[in-house]
């Protein structure tokens, strides 16, 4: 399932953006100004996010280049009433990834989440292939030329997300977040486990490596 954040002030509109995305199959959580939003993304990684432009406070400038600075890769699209060419040429030259005008179509806009989500290279046939790598998740399977290489489905989620983001430090917490269910009693130091149980299976790969981010967490490198 693929994870999805809004932020708007309008909360009417937020709900039935919500409730559509749901109905689609995406995973969602809304904010309504941007401090809110950092807090949801510290302990939870999406996929895309959407955010208006307009709102009182930290506005969707101000947000998305917050976002950029700390993520490069995540898909970011703005809904917003501005429809001005200044506000479209703002948004770009930060690093969004589209730009729509409200009120918005939801089917046009589910077409433009799976497009930007193909850019991202996380496409919807959900597969990764770096070298001899490949990682098949309608399979829930890993191979390294050829041969698969024993994962559980938890293991398997993990290195996809990681390897959906090359670079992309991921902190215990979100891990854990993301991958454990919520009333786990596990702690966050489960992770260092898990990390060394997929280190050692793909000790013979070098396609890429996780590396340890001293006081943050890991991330996966392409070699």
């Amino acid at each position: 399932m693929f994870n999805v954040l809004l932020l708007d002030d309008d909360s009417d509109f937020l709900k039935a953006l919500q409730s559509y995305l749901v109905r689609e199959g995406y995973g969602v959580e809304t904010a309504t100004n941007a401090d809110d939003a950092y807090e949801i993304m510290y302990r939870t990684v999406f996929d895309l996010i959407i955010s208006d432009i307009m709102m009182p406070g930290t506005d969707g400038f101000q947000f998305a280049e917050q976002v950029r600075s700390i993520n490069a890769n995540v898909p970011l699209l703005f809904i917003s009433a501005r429809d001005d060419i200044g506000a479209k040429h703002k948004g770009f030259s930060i690093g969004i990834d589209d730009y729509m005008v409200k009120p918005i179509d939801f089917e046009e806009l589910s077409m433009r989440i799976r497009a930007l989500l193909r850019r991202a290279g996380i496409s919807s046939s959900r597969r990764i292939e770096i070298g001899k790598t490949v990682l098949d998740s309608d399979e829930h399977a890993a191979y390294v030329d050829g041969e698969q290489v024993p994962l559980t489905l938890r293991e398997f989620n993990i290195l996809f997300k990681m390897l959906s983001y090359p670079r992309k430090t991921f902190s215990r917490q979100q891990l854990m977040d993301e991958f454990w269910d919520i009333d786990s009693t596990s702690g966050t130091r489960t992770v260092d486990v898990y990390m060394t149980k997929i280190r050692d299976k793909f000790s013979s790969c070098s396609d890429f490596e996780i590396q340890t981010v001293h006081g943050l967490g890991y991330k996966a490198v392409i070699k």
